[in-house]
């Protein structure tokens, strides 16, 4: 399979100048070893903005004129809408059922059309819509141009922590995992790149376990409170994480809470559960992690009040 390049990421990064925040790395007091890259302080609060610009900035000008349509569960329908509205491109965005309010409100609120559906049924949806109506279909995580876009996450914290030794990622569909798998290890190959996913949602453990894609259903994926992280792999991503990412852990539902509140007291950022599962793994899978110098990609923000409420009064910080 054809997979990305670091030059495809390269070109990316060109398409994002003015647009995407070139995020920092801040340094987290109770580890010196550890830095977050809080994504979360992008316009529309997650990484999700970087492939959804890339993606609108390829479009030719008639499908710019016919829109975009994709399926998601907030945050890259967030951020495929604030693309889209940037360039004057209509965009229709497919979400599922169960998927937090205040992303469903958001990405409204940013001019995109919703559907509303069962969650098996979002991918089939964004595709009838598409074949219907001519747009072209940007999806999450399984698209070149997406992973390339997520990938300079991976450019960025290279550039500013040269000597990096460990970089811990959140694993959902696996887009950001193998753009920033494809970066980092281009640049800093004895950098070793960790995929995070929630217990409840380990299906990329063990796909590269099995060496094959290997599926949750929903039934189960959504037990976990990483609403980002409840997808699997596509055959594209998989084929990237199965040949850069150097290993994989998970982290419990008890783990999420806690490293969002530890995250929301002392670095001061609005987290949302699937932000906080690569800060988790730090936190409580130490053991399990190369040593080094470390980064955690907080990977978003967009969190339902409640839910961040009920995190940090009632995450337990670890010792």
């Amino acid at each position: 399979m054809d997979l990305v390049t670091v030059d495809d990421v390269r070109d990316a990064a060109a398409d994002l100048t003015g647009v995407v925040v070139r995020t920092p790395l801040l340094p987290c007091g109770w580890d010196d070893r550890l830095w977050v890259k809080p994504e979360s302080l992008q316009p529309v609060g997650s990484f999700k903005l970087r492939g959804a610009t890339h993606a609108v900035a390829r479009l030719d000008p008639a499908q710019r004129a016919r829109g975009v349509v994709t399926h998601s569960s907030g945050n890259h329908g967030q951020a495929l809408a604030y693309a889209a509205r940037s360039h004057g491109v209509p965009c229709t965005v497919v979400i599922p059922e169960g998927a937090p309010e205040i992303k469903v409100e958001r990405v409204r609120a940013l001019g995109a059309e919703i559907r509303m559906v069962a969650p098996a049924q979002r991918l089939p949806v964004a595709e009838q819509i598409a074949a219907e109506q001519g747009r072209t279909l940007i999806p999450p995580f399984d698209d070149r141009r997406i992973i390339a876009g997520q990938g300079t996450v991976g450019l960025e914290l290279v550039e500013d922590l040269p000597d990096v030794d460990v970089v811990l990622v959140p694993v959902g569909g696996g887009g950001l995992a193998s753009g920033v798998a494809t970066a980092v290890k281009a640049l800093r190959p004895a950098t070793r790149v960790i995929g995070v996913e929630p217990e409840y949602a380990a299906d990329a453990r063990d796909s590269l376990a099995a060496g094959e894609l290997v599926v949750w259903e929903p039934e189960l994926t959504y037990r976990t409170s990483a609403d980002g992280l409840r997808t699997h792999l596509s055959a594209l991503t998989f084929a990237h994480l199965w040949k850069r990412l150097d290993g994989i852990v998970t982290v419990t539902e008890a783990e999420i809470a806690a490293a969002t509140a530890q995250l929301v007291g002392q670095t001061r950022l609005v987290v949302e559960p699937s932000g906080a599962v690569a800060t988790a793994a730090r936190l409580f899978r130490g053991a399990d992690l190369p040593a080094g110098r470390t980064v955690a990609v907080v990977s978003g923000g967009n969190v339902d009040p409640a839910v961040l409420a009920a995190a940090v009064t009632g995450g337990t910080e670890p010792a």
